[in-house]
């Protein structure tokens, strides 16, 4: 009876030990440890939101901090809080992400890079045929060419580094990233562009000890967020009503964690863990604990998931027949 006992304990207990096992030989990259401190760090979209509370982040932990926005009343008044609250002062730089030859100027004379954060973004939710292409076009160029942009700029000086410790390129995506939901044709667009953008560029700048990090926050309580509600189409907040919104300085917090630990995936909250484990695919996973928590849970969240479009479409279905009355 006992060597029974012992058979099925064995048959339970070996076969996730193999795979941990497994996992821990092959994931990679490996993890790291991205210092902060008395390092350079340089935030796009870093008047205001998310840019602003991780600006303040970087500083109280001991970094030289630079900001770049569009306006430059923003960023005094921006630099004047920072050094309020943390005795640092910042430097700031006035370019439009989407003007390469000014983005080039601002971060020559910011100097080299150790942790990049392209954290600008623009956000107009509206069905695409009562959406202007200029709209579009919009979102797209300072989404998505604007990051090309601002990595094109200072991926040399980052590669040339000499300080021996490893740099980190991050980009602030959304969970609109992760998923495509009604109203966000274009802006998932974009960010689903950040994630192929940022899944190659990690190929490209592994063996300089750049680590690429994609965060994905959920709504933020950020100025823009109630412009966008402004324009937000009903089904949107019907399909999308129950993710609950984060405050900038959370999500600031979540993912400075992640940058500094190396990890390609940063999620937000709970529900952007999940998300992240449902659409892992072939993006690095340096933690094996986590390639385990994906590889297990894939199929259960799929399930999951398959449950999600239900609702939404069942949303979808029930919007349209109402319309139609």
């Amino acid at each position: 009876m006992a060597d029974s006992n012992l058979g099925y304990l064995s048959l339970l207990v070996l076969p996730p030990l193999v795979l941990l096992l497994l996992l821990y030989a092959i994931v990679k990259p490996r993890p790291v440890r991205i210092p902060i401190k008395n390092r350079h760090v340089f935030i796009t979209g870093g008047s205001s939101g998310i840019g602003l509370a991780l600006a303040h982040q970087a500083a109280r932990e001991g970094a030289r901090v630079s900001i770049l926005a569009r306006d430059k009343r923003k960023l005094e008044e921006a630099k004047e809080t920072i050094l309020l609250s943390t005795g640092i002062d910042v430097a700031v730089f006035a370019a439009d992400v989407r003007d390469a030859d000014a983005v080039r100027k601002a971060v020559d004379e910011a100097g080299a890079i150790d942790v990049l954060v392209c954290n600008q973004g623009v956000f107009v939710p509206r069905e695409l045929e009562k959406q202007e292409l200029d709209e579009v076009r919009f979102m797209l160029d300072v989404n998505l060419m604007g990051s090309f942009n601002v990595v094109k700029a200072a991926l040399s000086g980052m590669k040339n580094r000499t300080d021996g410790f490893p740099a980190a390129i991050a980009f602030m995506s959304s969970q609109a990233g992760q998923v495509g939901i009604y109203g966000y044709a274009a802006y998932s667009a974009s960010k689903f562009g950040i994630r192929g953008f940022a899944e190659a560029l990690q190929h490209e700048v592994i063996g300089d000890n750049i680590r690429v990090s994609l965060i994905f926050p959920p709504d933020t309580e950020t100025p823009g967020l109630e412009q966008e509600n402004k324009t937000k189409p009903q089904l949107t907040s019907i399909i999308a009503g129950s993710s609950g919104a984060m405050k900038a300085d959370e999500v600031a917090k979540k993912a400075l964690s992640g940058i500094k630990t190396g990890n390609f995936i940063v999620p937000c909250n709970f529900e952007g863990r999940l998300l992240a484990i449902a659409t892992a695919g072939l993006s690095p996973q340096p933690s094996f604990l986590m390639a385990f928590v994906e590889v297990v849970g894939a199929s259960l969240l799929r399930i999951a998931a398959l449950c999600f479009q239900w609702n939404w479409y069942g949303c979808i279905e029930k919007w349209h027949a109402q319309k139609k009355q």
